[in-house]
């Protein structure tokens, strides 16, 4: 089955290839381009899924659970359940990756929540931050 990105699955700085319900839970999987100097994702976890990280274009940051290394074309980052990892772009060039979530996870709903936050201007509290990530089975690593 061919899957195309379609029209409108646009979410943040990401871009919706295949939903969780596209492959039947199999997989998911979001292209992000950062541009240069945008932050990220600050250092978390998943318990329910792993994600991997290939750099497509640019240099990417990566937490890979124990230091932030510098990560180029074709580099690939492999994180399992539970590991902690971050990513930011630290260059002054834009960069674009592909995130993969195994197996499915509907990350597009958190990426559509958070939008709507950033969107709105609304301010969370922290304990309103802390149930909006685990709405989506993420949990905040301090470092």
């Amino acid at each position: 089955m061919l899957l195309r990105a379609a029209e409108g699955r646009r979410l943040l700085s990401n871009t919706v290839l295949a939903t969780s319900a596209d492959t039947g839970g199999r997989y998911s999987l979001y292209r992000i381009d950062l541009e240069g100097g945008a932050g990220g994702a600050k250092p978390h976890v998943h318990q329910r899924f792993a994600e991997s990280f290939t750099v497509l274009s640019g240099e990417v940051t990566l937490y890979d659970g124990t230091s932030w290394v510098r990560a180029t074309s074709g580099d690939h980052l492999l994180v399992p359940e539970r590991g902690v990892h971050g990513f930011r772009n630290d260059s002054e060039a834009p960069a674009s990756m592909l995130m993969m979530s195994t197996p499915g996870a509907p990350r597009e709903d958190y990426f559509a929540e958070l939008a709507e936050v950033l969107s709105s201007g609304r301010e969370l509290s922290p304990e309103e931050w802390t149930a909006l990530y685990a709405r989506h089975d993420q949990v905040m690593v301090e470092l």
